[in-house]
């Protein structure tokens, strides 16, 4: 039951759907309002403890345009005594082999490695895009799955305008290090160089970019989040020459002693990866034009000396 406007009553009445039919019929008058509607809610529920094996899924996965099937094709699958599936053909086709069997556990790992991350869906489908491209030079064989993945997703990042450290895509990469995803990551610009005939634009990573996250790890408010983002743009106006990452920290690390609630250095370093031995040397830079690039609304009622003197 529910509420929808009725043409011959003139007004809202109550309506009846007739899932069976697909109508919407006006309980007053018995007007069909709406015809052959389509009932988007699941035909069933499943419970993690009683589902097992048994899928009751009778479709497959999304259209695929980056699959030479566009991910249309038949899975025969497994089952004990034939009850879910004829085990016999499932073992035929597989030992007829698929050619894009690596190219799918591929996107599968993109897709595992992006929700962690939870990455939208823009930069999961760049990162796959970037991959079958690879994947048609055929220069993956013999390479470290996750750390090629894990590079691919890096890139994506970049190039989408939400950039992420490698220290937080190595924390997803199932192993791979830190060293191996920066040797994929050069290795891929390197292919891409190649097959485009110039270098791939991987866009500017700006201090400003990582300001949310980092943020938010640490627990700031609005008020303290506006006006790092503050100082951060007026830190750009001076010759601060240290990483986009290590100049954010350093500036929420300087915001948080003007509060009440300081943080130490430990905690900024967990919440932006960024080692404290990193994080002081911008510090010292940045302390010198603190007066300057701390917004002076936020400024009001602190002290400046509280700012602990970086050492020499």
């Amino acid at each position: 039951m529910g509420d929808s406007y009725c043409s011959d009553c003139k007004r809202n009445t109550e309506v009846v759907f007739d899932h069976a039919a697909g109508d919407t019929v006006c309980s007053e008058c018995g007007l069909v309002l709406e015809s052959r509607s389509i009932d988007e809610t699941s035909e069933w529920r499943t419970f993690a403890d009683e589902s097992g094996d048994h899928d009751p899924n009778r479709v497959g996965g999304p259209v695929n345009p980056l699959l030479g099937d566009v991910g249309l094709s038949t899975v025969i699958s497994k089952g004990p005594n034939g009850s879910n599936g004829d085990s016999s053909l499932a073992r035929l086709q597989n030992r007829g082999g698929d050619p894009e069997r690596a190219l799918v556990m591929a996107f599968k790992v993109i897709a595992t490695m992006a929700d962690r991350l939870s990455l939208v869906s823009t930069i999961k489908d760049r990162a796959s895009e970037i991959y079958k491209r690879l994947e048609d030079q055929k220069c993956t064989r013999g390479r470290n799955l996750d750390a090629l993945v894990a590079a691919c997703i890096y890139i994506a990042c970049r190039q989408e305008g939400k950039a992420r450290t490698v220290k937080e895509i190595c924390s997803i990469a199932n192993g791979a290090t830190k060293k191996e995803i920066g040797r994929a990551k050069e290795f891929i610009v390197k292919q891409l160089k190649v097959e485009m005939g110039e270098s791939m634009e991987m866009g500017t990573i700006h201090a400003g970019d990582y300001l949310r996250r980092f943020c938010s790890n640490i627990g700031m408010n609005h008020e303290e989040i506006k006006a790092v983002q503050e100082t951060v743009k007026k830190s750009e106006e001076f010759d601060i020459r240290r990483s986009p990452i290590s100049i954010a920290a350093a500036i929420i690390y300087m915001l948080t002693q003007l509060t009440d609630s300081k943080k130490p250095l430990r905690d900024i370093s967990i919440a932006t990866t960024v080692a404290e031995g990193t994080i002081k040397n911008a510090y010292k830079d940045l302390y010198p034009h603190a007066s300057k690039i701390i917004p002076e609304w936020y400024l009001k009622g602190k002290d400046l000396k509280s700012l602990c003197s970086p050492k020499a």
